[in-house]
């Protein structure tokens, strides 16, 4: 794996660097928080977690959220809530990088990470590998990543 940014102990997968800060065993399994650094314009496919609540923390730049349909935008200071099963995706908007925390309850979606970056898979190369790892997290991709063809209803 590639070093990270954010430390010898943190990872990087499609150029976003990630770092668990509380994993799902230190926390019982009731929660994971994950410490990520987006480049400008990233964001991931537009996807769906069956079993966790997902929170974005934002601390620095700024990110579009596209929540089943609304966008709304957050930037340092603000907070995304994303309820299971809630369709979503997000952007990075600013021209700097967005560090943000991740905070999945219950926890366990982190392996997700360190399984994508380990296997260094690529978007949309390597969805079919993708999808099968993301179905054993309970995660489903459902579209593209926030771009044109995301627009509010």
């Amino acid at each position: 794996m590639k070093e990270s940014l954010l430390g010898p102990d943190a990872i990087e997968w499609l150029g976003v660097h990630y770092r668990t800060i509380l994993s799902t065993k230190d926390s019982g399994g009731t929660l994971s928080i994950t410490d990520s650094v987006s480049p400008p314009g990233s964001g991931p496919p537009r996807h769906i977690h069956h079993d966790a609540d997902e929170s974005f923390v934002m601390l620095t730049g700024d990110a579009e959220f596209w929540l089943a349909g609304k966008t709304v935008s957050c930037g340092p200071g603000g907070t995304v809530f994303v309820p299971r099963g809630t369709e979503h995706t997000f952007r990075v908007t600013s021209d700097v990088p967005a560090r943000h925390l991740v905070i999945l309850t219950p926890g366990g979606f982190e392996r997700f990470f360190v399984e994508m970056a380990a296997g260094d898979f690529r978007i949309p190369d390597d969805m079919a590998q993708i999808e099968q790892i993301a179905a054993r997290h309970n995660l489903s991709f459902t579209g593209p990543p926030l771009g044109a063809d995301l627009q509010e209803t």
